[in-house]
């Protein structure tokens, strides 16, 4: 899916054509579908930090869902994580995005040391337009998005219509997970900086 520069649509059908279809990407953005997390240090001050280091240069935030404190999945006994999902615009190539999120983990302090380890700051690349890739380096869509209630359930929340790349409604994928673990919190906010309040 692509989306006209400047437009409002903060979510759709993820699975039509993303590639740019002879278009300037000056004109076109693709819909880029990210997940944050954080479960060290100050979690929700990780979470806005991340969001205003993507925001800069080449990310269009378009929507961020609510905050929802999750258990952890996989990896040594942790604390609870806050997650949540953005939606952004983008005409950069899906390295260059992943670029982006190493650069917003970097400014949290991420320092990866075990594998599914505690962090204060994750960022996914869970769906950029309708790219299916089995790169090492990036394998899109997020090969266990689909598995994860802590990714559906926000992504969810903003766009009751989306699609997982090849796997199908987001909807439908939601109904096989459990959701014991994802709790919402109300009480907890994003702001998507420079937009007249904050998103939840």
């Amino acid at each position: 899916m692509t989306w006209p520069r400047g437009g409002n649509d903060s979510g759709g059908n993820h699975s039509g054509g993303n590639d740019r279809g002879g278009n300037d990407s000056a004109s076109y953005q693709q819909a880029v579908v990210l997940s944050v997390g954080s479960n060290l240090g100050d979690r929700l001050a990780n979470l806005q930090l991340g969001l205003d280091v993507l925001g800069r240069g080449g990310l269009e935030l378009r929507a961020v869902s609510s905050v929802y404190e999750t258990d952890p999945v996989g990896g040594p006994d942790q604390a609870d994580y806050l997650n949540a999902v953005l939606l952004a615009g983008s005409s950069l190539a899906p390295r260059d995005i992943l670029a982006r999120c190493a650069a917003a983990e970097a400014a949290a302090g991420r320092v990866r040391t075990q594998r599914w380890g505690p962090r204060t700051l994750d960022v996914d690349i869970i769906a950029c337009g309708s790219v299916i890739s089995a790169d090492q380096a990036l394998t899109l869509p997020h090969p266990r998005a689909h598995e994860r209630a802590f990714v559906l359930v926000p992504w969810l929340e903003l766009d009751p219509q989306a699609v997982l790349p090849g796997r199908g409604p987001v909807a439908e994928l939601v109904a096989d997970v459990p959701m014991a673990g994802v709790r919402r919190r109300p009480d907890l906010r994003l702001a998507m900086r420079g937009a007249d309040a904050p998103c939840s």
